[in-house]
């Protein structure tokens, strides 16, 4: 339990900043996680169902893209806004939305990775079959990512829970300032080196929470599912 006297660097009382860091924590990736969904499903579908040297190609670079590591990402979107970068124009580095920019780029090719993977392991005569029975590419297409759909919902959780738990992206890009951009995994960073171990160790178990509860809900889906 953390108590009420251990104080956040920077501010009160950590209780009474606990909720709003979690709504930043929540809101950031979520965000992300609903960008690169759109963006990653899609395209990993896309590719597992097309052919040809340029599938094994694009697969590589995609599976190799789901090993970048946050720092580097970190670094790399930091120069691009920058003042002195291409985008510092939209003044976007030390906000939230330059810590979404950055989990974007960390989940989408997880989220396409793994979604390329489970529309691969679909039975490939499914999909002539449907487009044969009167049903065009797109409907095809969604027939397929429906017989994948507990790998594709295994790619999000996995995306989810790699960058909620991301720390050193999210500081490089937000700064950890309290109250504008400070998530759990920065807050934790920061009492850890304030010596706040206690309260450290309670953020830590909040973010286990938040991941049993997105796997749990995943496992309930998966059991009722089969269940039907």
């Amino acid at each position: 339990m953390i108590k009420s006297s251990i104080s956040a660097p920077g501010s009160g009382p950590l209780i009474l900043e606990l909720l709003p860091i979690l709504l930043l924590s929540l809101q950031v990736s979520g965000t992300a996680l609903i960008i690169s969904a759109v963006l990653g499903v899609p395209f990993g579908a896309w590719l597992a169902l097309r052919g040809g040297r340029a599938r094994k190609t694009a697969a590589l670079l995609l599976y190799t893209g789901m090993d970048l590591p946050p720092v580097a990402v970190g670094l790399a979107v930091y120069l691009l806004l920058s003042r002195s970068g291409p985008l510092g124009f939209l003044n976007w580095l030390f906000t939230p939305t330059a810590m979404i920019v950055a989990q974007i780029i960390l989940a989408t090719p997880l989220v396409a990775g793994l979604t390329l993977t489970a529309v691969l392991a679909v039975d490939p005569a499914i999909q002539p079959q449907v487009i044969a029975l009167g049903a065009t590419p797109w409907q095809a297409t969604r027939t397929v990512l429906a017989e994948a759909r507990f790998g594709v919902i295994v790619g999000l959780i996995a995306g989810f829970g790699a960058i909620v738990s991301e720390v050193g992206a999210v500081m490089l890009v937000g700064g950890n300032i309290a109250g504008h951009t400070r998530v759990l995994t920065t807050a934790i960073v920061q009492l850890t080196r304030q010596g706040e171990f206690e309260a450290a160790l309670a953020l830590g178990g909040v973010l286990l929470l938040i991941a049993l509860a997105a796997n749990l809900a995943v496992a309930r889906w998966q059991w009722a599912s089969i269940e039907r």
